[in-house]
């Protein structure tokens, strides 16, 4: 019997290829955004001027409830991927939705807790905290935002094209930026929010 060794569709060409390296520097290229963004978080998170804390703001029910949302979506879009691979348009459409779905929810309880912490005082003008706390998830957020637009245009081409090498490679590269953002929440999640908690 032999093993079934061959490429990837998302791999079968050299252009293929090439985007998807290029997609991995871009992703670089965020890693340093990111990471100046959490460094300034760092050395702003305790200056307050006098508005609220993170002990005063922080619901970690509410957390745990976007954190499940988001980590669930790279699940599944994992899950569309390898539909994709089996060339399962069908199933792979699910899957794909499922984690379109799964993000506006995450985007949805993100912004009724934004909503939350401009009611409680705290907005990028009330203190360097304020400042650096919306700045971080805000471009986090806006990421999503976009990831979303992004796959929403994917799947009208995947109606149109179906399962060829090129939509392939597109779908790969934002499952690649999707991942991407889940592994920045972990770092918001377990730095900002817990942290922030003790």
């Amino acid at each position: 019997m032999a093993s079934q060794t061959s490429t990837p569709l998302e791999y079968s060409t050299k252009q293929n290829e090439m985007n998807i390296l290029g997609f991995w520097i871009f992703l670089g290229a965020e890693i340093v955004l990111f990471s100046t963004l959490f460094a300034t978080y760092f050395v702003l998170e305790q200056s307050y001027a006098g508005g609220p804390t993170q002990g005063d703001l922080f619901i970690l029910k509410d957390v745990l409830i976007e954190t499940f949302l988001l980590l669930t979506s790279s699940f599944t879009m994992g899950l569309a991927i390898h539909q994709m691979r089996d060339n399962n348009k069908n199933a792979m459409l699910f899957w794909t939705v499922l984690t379109l779905l799964l993000g506006l929810g995450f985007l949805y309880f993100e912004i009724n807790e934004f909503i939350h912490y401009v009611n409680e005082g705290l907005t990028m003008q009330t203190s360097a905290f304020g400042s650096a706390f919306f700045t971080l998830l805000g471009t986090h957020g806006v990421h999503v935002a976009l990831g979303i637009g992004w796959v929403v245009v994917l799947i009208i081409q995947l109606l149109q094209r179906g399962i060829t090498a090129v939509t392939a490679r597109k779908f790969f590269i934002v499952s690649l930026y999707w991942h991407f953002l889940d592994v920045v929440w972990i770092f918001i999640f377990t730095f900002v929010y817990l942290k922030g908690l003790m």
